[in-house]
């Protein structure tokens, strides 16, 4: 399934990541992720998983850094946009509705 937002209206400032992540479903699944980029209100995630639009989804971001333990920053996502990409994974988009920790 492919949908996309309207118009792509960025008010925060992105920052560019490329790090581990984990999107936790509600039935206990874990499925590895990719976080692309990350702002204030929103991320952009790479993974094979297809949400629901709309669909609210608990994601672990691991810090960037390997030579700092820390632990992950948890945040609730609602999904916004899901596109397909070339290697078989998807490009999550969505607003960040809560931080869990």
């Amino acid at each position: 399934m492919d949908y996309a937002s309207p118009r792509d209206r960025r008010l925060d400032r992105r920052i560019p990541l490329g790090c581990a992540a984990f999107i936790h479903l509600h039935d206990g699944e874990e499925i590895a992720a990719e976080c692309i980029e990350l702002s204030v209100g929103g991320m952009t995630l790479h993974a094979h998983y297809v949400p629901g639009e709309g669909e609210v989804i608990e994601i672990a971001i691991a810090s960037p850094n390997d030579r700092m333990t820390r632990p992950p920053l948890v945040t609730r996502l609602r999904v916004t946009r899901c596109h397909a990409l070339p290697d078989g994974r998807y490009e999550i988009g969505g607003a960040i509705v809560r931080v869990v920790g």
